[in-house]
């Protein structure tokens, strides 16, 4: 018997990867610069500048609802290469100076595009992951987005201070052309046709959204709500605490966390199963928020950072693998599309909620709720999702 494990770091699991840290890069480089832009070139008001930001989250959640459906119809490599070649299209238009509604109309068109090669992106690598090592194989590729979401704002500010959009924007184009031109050395083995295919016409839930991914989708979309409060607010936060200068590092290391436990998670989730994962990750992000909210110094907005890295950023890769471990391989695509709508809806509509709550009870009380929010969301997931893995653990387990 041949006990050695399976292949992961293949090439084309290594342009996968790549692809989708330089999209999501360019995400959030543009995340944190573009309402500035919109304000000096276009005297945006800060609402309409606010709209800027926030209309690429729903073009991403438009994307991802139509290209979920018809991945495997165009086929999964060539809607990557599709919706990188109009990526990169729509990100050369902001060279293009039309007016607001015009920028606008583009920001909503890069973010369908982002929701369908990074819906791709990620289909392609559940494929192409050996099953033996799903849990920690998709652990290793959602760091690619997770250092992308401490670099990409870094670069994006400091760009800002020192150099012209023009720059930013063309570093944003060098690197799109980059995903698209890597792209085609991609080998995307063929997948078989379902037994039986359906093809009554008209409107099915189930042509857009993967019921088998659905339960833990919805815990995804709590927790990236509470998650959101601190993407969106922890500068806010920092101001009001006097701690702008250690606020600046929070999500390096928030990221460095990421990289020190995801190793041992994936290959952990891959043997003992999810519960083993998502019960203490739920505990160390509450506990995150629960630091932020009675600490006021800076090692303590620091120590917060690390534990919400290692509670949300292992929550997030393990989801993601149980959707795509729940689902057959031709609706993967649709497991995929279905993970990430739900963490744009919590991470994009989070923010908006959450803001006619700030002026209540501030940003302290804030966390401090969110803290009792995930621990509620804990029991969600066992109803949804852990009460069942664990049934069928201990079945396996009595045979």
């Amino acid at each position: 018997m041949n006990n050695s494990k399976p292949a992961l770091w293949t090439k084309d699991f290594i342009v996968t990867a790549l692809v989708n840290f330089f999209l999501v890069l360019i995400f959030y480089l543009l995340m944190v610069t573009i309402a500035v832009y919109a304000v000096e070139e276009y005297n945006a008001s800060t609402s309409e500048a606010g709209l800027v930001t926030g209309i690429f989250i729903l073009g991403a959640l438009a994307g991802r609802l139509i290209i979920g459906r018809s991945i495997d119809k165009i086929g999964r490599k060539r809607t990557l290469i599709i919706g990188l070649a109009l990526f990169t299209l729509t990100t050369f238009f902001y060279f293009l100076n039309f007016g607001l509604p015009f920028l606008l109309l583009n920001r909503f068109l890069h973010g369908m595009t982002l929701g369908m090669a990074s819906t791709a992106a990620g289909t392609i690598v559940a494929q192409i992951i050996p099953m033996r090592r799903k849990g920690e194989g998709i652990g290793y590729f959602s760091l690619s987005a997770t250092l992308a979401t401490a670099f990409g704002p870094f670069i994006g500010l400091m760009m800002s201070q020192h150099s012209s959009y023009e720059m930013i924007f063309s570093l944003c184009l060098a690197l799109g052309a980059i995903s698209l031109i890597v792209s085609f050395f991609l080998y995307v083995p063929p997948i078989e046709a379902p037994p039986f295919t359906d093809e009554t016409k008209g409107f099915k839930i189930s042509d857009y959204i993967e019921p088998k991914a659905v339960p833990i989708a919805l815990v995804c979309l709590a927790i990236a709500l509470c998650y959101s409060s601190v993407l969106s607010f922890i500068n806010f936060y920092a101001m009001e605490e006097n701690l702008v200068e250690a606020a600046s590092y929070f999500f390096l290391v928030y990221a460095l966390a990421i990289l020190v436990s995801r190793p041992f998670t994936g290959r952990l989730m891959d043997l003992k199963g999810a519960n083993f994962i998502m019960y203490p990750a739920f505990a160390v992000f509450a506990a995150g928020l629960f630091l932020l909210n009675v600490s006021s110094s800076s090692a303590g907005l620091l120590v917060a950072g690390a534990l919400i890295g290692f509670g949300f950023g292992n929550m997030q890769s393990t989801a993601q693998a149980v959707a795509v471990k729940l689902t057959p391989p031709h609706r993967m695509g649709l497991a995929t599309s279905t993970f990430f709508i739900s963490m744009d809806a919590g991470l994009g509509f989070g923010p908006y909620l959450l803001g006619f709550v700030i002026p209540l009870i501030g940003y302290s009380s804030l966390y401090g709720i969110l803290g009792f929010a995930v621990l509620a969301t804990a029991f969600l997931y066992y109803m949804l999702h852990g009460k069942k893995e664990r049934a069928d653990a201990a079945a396996l387990a009595y045979k």
